[in-house]
């Protein structure tokens, strides 16, 4: 297909912000991308339908963005359970971030577009 892809209007986002130290910053996005076993890497199910990782350096931090799609809300529910709201920090995770959001925010695709 040449152009740009159509977004998958309709999915969900679910967005969630964490914060590292700068020594830490490439330890945690190795500890999520990694391709063999890095959490966004792994993730699946049905109605999952991809991530998207945002880093700004912010001040003396490193701010990390997560953004999870999927295709509607019971796909959250099936990811993060019935109080889907509460952010998922896996103690490996905590051993690296400086401090993180406790709740993950959720957002309705409404349009867009991939290149």
């Amino acid at each position: 297909m040449s152009g740009p892809e159509q977004a998958d209007c309709g999915a969900i986002v679910r967005v969630w912000h964490g914060w590292t130290d700068p020594a830490d910053a490439d330890a945690y996005e190795q500890f999520l991308t990694d391709p063999e076993n890095g959490l966004l890497e792994t993730l699946d199910g049905d109605g999952y339908l991809g991530y998207d990782l945002l880093q700004r350096e912010a001040d003396d931090e490193v701010e990390f963005v997560t953004q999870l799609r999927f295709a509607g809300y019971d796909a959250v529910r099936e990811f993060a359970g019935e109080a889907y709201e509460r952010a998922h920090v896996p103690d490996e995770a905590r051993e690296l971030l400086a401090r993180w959001d406790d709740e993950a925010e959720h957002y309705e695709l409404r349009a867009g577009n991939r290149v």
